[in-house]
């Protein structure tokens, strides 16, 4: 693991691992939301001057990349399931869930895959079971883009909700507080219409 010796505010060295700079900007993440996560935040709360993030990530950009990894990298893997449908169900699932574990998950998610500056290996791995379904690879790679975007929307949507109501912007009416329906429900009802167009797919194959 890389580190770096650096005068921090008080002209003591202080020693940064590029994990301590993870840790705390997803600990300003969590507590202040994307908006006030900035470089010059997160190193004010490691107590360095700010070029000392630097030689661990070049720009914010890669920083939200790695944090974006870090919150998904439990997505791939291995899954106790014995079909593809049961399988895409357990991984749509986990990635919601990780989304939702950070505030602004998804918004920042979605922010470093628009950038193509986060890994691939949770959408692959969504990618990897379309492919076991039986869709040929180029429908199994714009199947896992579809479902990834859904669930980057949608989840973005409830978080974005949820904020606005505890910062009392939205009305009774508007509030995810009112709602009949859950967020869950309504992700689980739309992961249903994606798996449900998959198996049509399917058939649509088995009939040429």
């Amino acid at each position: 693991m890389v580190s770096t010796d650096h005068r921090g505010k008080a002209g003591l060295r202080v020693q940064l691992r590029r994990a301590d700079v993870l840790a705390g900007a997803i600990a300003i993440l969590d507590e202040y939301g994307l908006g006030d996560l900035t470089m010059r935040r997160l190193a004010t709360s490691l107590g360095v001057q700010p070029g000392a993030l630097y030689w661990h990530f070049p720009n914010k950009q890669t920083l939200l990349a790695a944090i974006t990894d870090d919150m998904l990298a439990g997505v791939a893997a291995p899954t106790d399931t014995s079909t593809w449908d049961a399988r895409l169900d357990v991984l749509a699932h986990r990635f919601r869930d990780a989304l939702l574990a950070h505030r602004d998950g998804a918004e920042l998610a979605s922010a470093s895959y628009a950038a193509r500056l986060a890994t691939n290996d949770a959408r692959d791995t969504l990618a990897g079971a379309c492919t076991d379904a039986g869709l040929p690879a180029d429908e199994a790679e714009f199947a896992a883009d579809t479902l990834l975007f859904y669930i980057l929307g949608q989840t973005m949507d409830e978080q974005s909700r949820m904020q606005m109501d505890s910062h009392g912007a939205l009305t009774e009416d508007a509030s995810p507080l009112y709602d009949v329906t859950s967020g869950t429900a309504r992700f689980e009802y739309g992961l249903t219409l994606f798996v449900d167009g998959v198996r049509s797919r399917l058939s649509e194959h088995a009939r040429h």
